[in-house]
């Protein structure tokens, strides 16, 4: 039987054993997404109320609840002021309310460890359906019947889009901790 080299490719394991994730990679992907996340809404324009649901919040969500422990829970105020800069929403607001939301995830985790797939879509849900009502009235609207009929596409797609965005960041953390160099 012909003995392999353990430093060759063609070996079963030798390609895979001694690697580790890039430390860049690992550290950027979270943050980059979230901020391309909050950039995607502002490139689809609607007329009167916008369609499409506040995509960085919701991948905010989606690495917080994923990943409890990989983002700080400071790191809702810098991404907000992102959010705020590129969504044209007053100046902060977004910045006490992902702030508000990072917090109350720290608390809901701490008080319930445990994690399933519906309970991480209720907090989500719930979570960004706050953010739209909030967002609305800081924006300086009314909140009455007609603005929340007209703003109910906007709900539901933030809401049923969840699950989609949950499959996304599992893509992305995967790819964020993938093998990529040799260590010595």
């Amino acid at each position: 039987m012909e003995q392999l080299n353990p430093r060759s490719r063609s070996d079963r394991y030798g390609s895979r054993i001694n690697r580790a994730p890039s430390p860049l990679r690992a550290t950027s992907v979270p943050y980059l997404t979230i901020m391309a996340g909050s950039f995607l809404p502002a490139l689809l324009i609607a007329d009167l109320m916008p369609l499409a649901p506040p995509l960085g919040f919701l991948m905010l969500l989606g690495w917080r609840i994923m990943r409890p422990g990989l983002l700080p829970v400071w790191i809702g105020a810098p991404l907000g002021a992102f959010d705020d800069l590129i969504s044209g929403q007053p100046f902060g607001s977004a910045v006490l309310m992902w702030s508000l939301a990072m917090i109350g995830l720290e608390l809901l985790e701490a008080r319930f460890p445990w994690r399933g797939f519906w309970q991480d879509w209720f907090t989500a849900s719930f979570a960004v359906t706050l953010y739209l009502i909030a967002a609305m009235v800081t924006s300086g609207a009314v909140l009455s019947q007609p603005l929340l009929i007209a703003a109910l596409p906007q709900f539901l797609t933030a809401v049923l889009i969840y699950p989609l965005l949950a499959r996304v960041i599992a893509g992305l953390d995967r790819f964020r901790l993938t093998r990529t160099r040799r260590l010595a």
